[in-house]
């Protein structure tokens, strides 16, 4: 049963904790105070809930209301942003959409006012706060002055584990993305002084020792839609291989060591690629180390996979059969690069999930001017329609960690020159990706070079939010020695000036914070 089933009252827990007045000696009208939530083990709970359902929703109060300030609401949901960053930068995605900021992303020519990017940054620090927030509440003194003891003390420990996580994983958004950004901890009184900037190399260390810290105390069997070893060490493999752009020095060896923890923990391949991005994917799937859960009827936003299966379909191609019949937005398809990567396998691998007949994008603001992603679909594995509260909401949860990545962070990692890995491993692990891809061996390859490992990370996750760290990572994001439809602006695609490799600092944020440098170029 996914998470935000059980926890329903997460949100409305936090929605009244945040409507207290400025004055802390008056009490809010409400009554439910820090000291009421946290009284009892089972507040503990819920309030994890929160921390976990701040992923996935925009606010405590409904899906047309936001706890981000400056932005629509529908825009405003975590994976939205991120997707469109990570996504609309890069060779995959392109938008037709004339939205604020959204053709900055297209062509690589954003500034430090553009919203989407704002929005993101300030998501990934609200969530950060809300994780700072429960451990404030969470230490040994705090439970014991609720006298919280025993194996409710115990099990409120393992919480504090899985908040560290979720905190350290939205730091390695903002230092993959934003490089610099401001850091606040428990430690911090919000409001106060304003947070010191951080550099990225040092924002490494951090977010290194928290999920060291923390992977042992995390759960070894996992549990879906919850933060386990698997997904520390998969977080600690990513993180290992993009050492070198974050602080210069490469640390292969170690991704190969954590991509190997994750290989011998609990997981498997799902039999069936496609399966993993239905409604039903929380059930028998052993190949999600975390998702971000989303329901539509108990989690609704206009984000998520609602926003990915929703734009990526117009009333062409019959909403119902993707369990929204009242949706199809018709705003984001493949730049033409994507299905290229196929080559003649897109009739025999089973990853080619595309519709439509033109591929060029020769219009940027016309949908049918490139393929449409049909990847994500709101029905389950038998083709029924997942409920949909007014049609439109999805029931597909988000994968954020899948055993293929550390397959192929394994692969690449021994052929940057790792040790305590082998090429023939590294060979049966990509085969493996491309067994299920293929249904055989008929696709097996017999080697490998890092053009292959590139390839096959879009093959395996396009869509899924890699695609331009892979690239920054190869040195293909920004130069011109690799180009895509619209990359700077032009229809053929030119280079973009070295500094756009990670994103600026929002304004806004800039002046109000004098301890904030603002990125180099922005």
């Amino acid at each position: 049963m996914k998470l935000y089933k059980i926890f329903t009252a997460a949100a409305i827990l936090m929605a009244t904790l945040s409507s207290c007045k400025k004055d802390l000696n008056l009490t809010p009208t409400n009554d439910l105070t820090s000291d009421v939530v946290y009284a009892t083990p089972a507040g503990y709970k819920q309030v994890l809930a929160k921390v976990y359902a701040s992923f996935a929703t925009t606010s405590g109060s409904g899906s047309g209301n936001s706890d981000l300030g400056g932005i629509d609401a529908g825009t405003s949901d975590f994976i939205r942003l991120y997707w469109n960053a990570q996504e609309l930068t890069s060779d995959e995605g392109l938008c037709v959409w004339n939205d604020a900021g959204v053709y900055d992303l297209n062509y690589m020519t954003f500034s430090a006012d553009n919203i989407i990017l704002r929005g993101l940054y300030t998501r990934s620090l609200y969530q950060i706060t809300v994780a700072n927030e429960f451990l404030r509440e969470s230490t040994d003194e705090k439970l014991a002055s609720r006298n919280i003891t025993g194996a409710d003390a115990t099990n409120i420990a393992g919480y504090r584990a899985e908040a560290r996580f979720l905190r350290a994983y939205q730091y390695w958004v903002l230092m993959d993305l934003f490089g610099n950004p401001p850091i606040l901890t428990e430690e911090n009184t919000i409001g106060i002084v304003s947070p010191k900037q951080i550099k990225r190399a040092d924002l490494f260390k951090y977010v290194e020792s928290e999920l060291l810290a923390v992977e042992p105390l995390l759960m070894t069997t996992p549990e879906y839609g919850r933060a386990s070893k698997g997904a520390a060490d998969m977080l600690l493999s990513r993180l290992y291989l993009n050492a070198a752009v974050y602080t210069g020095t490469a640390k292969y060896t170690e991704a190969i060591t954590y991509a190997s923890k994750v290989i011998a923990g609990n997981y498997r391949l799902q039999p069936a690629y496609k399966n993993l991005f239905l409604s039903d994917n929380d059930q028998n799937n052993l190949e999600t180390i975390l998702a971000i859960n989303y329901d539509g009827n108990f989690t609704q936003n206009y984000g998520g996979t609602t926003f990915i299966i929703n734009a990526s379909i117009n009333g062409d191609m019959n909403p119902a059969s993707f369990g929204v019949p009242n949706g199809g937005w018709g705003g984001i398809h493949a730049s033409s690069t994507l299905p290229a990567l196929f080559g003649n396998a897109s009739a025999t691998d089973q990853r080619y999930l595309f519709f439509g007949t033109k591929a060029a994008n020769d219009d940027i603001g016309v949908f049918t001017d490139g393929l449409r992603v049909t990847k994500f679909k709101n029905i389950n594995q038998a083709g029924v329609p997942a409920t949909s509260n007014n049609g439109t909401f999805s029931s597909v949860d988000f994968p954020l960690f899948r055993l293929p990545e550390a397959y192929l962070n394994y692969a690449e990692a021994v052929l940057r020159g790792g040790t305590g890995g082998t090429t023939a491993t590294a060979l049966t692990y990509v085969n493996l990706l491309r067994s299920r891809a293929y249904g055989n061996d008929s696709g097996n390859v017999s080697s490998l070079t890092l053009d292959n490992i590139l390839t096959e990370r879009a093959k395996e996750f396009y869509w899924e939010g890699y695609r331009r760290t892979d690239l920054v990572r190869y040195g293909r994001f920004t130069d011109g020695s690799y180009v895509w439809p619209w990359k700077g602006g032009v229809r053929a695609g030119r280079a973009v000036d070295a500094t756009r490799n990670i994103f600026p600092l929002p304004t806004a944020d800039v002046i109000a914070n004098t301890n904030l440098t603002q990125n180099p170029g922005y």
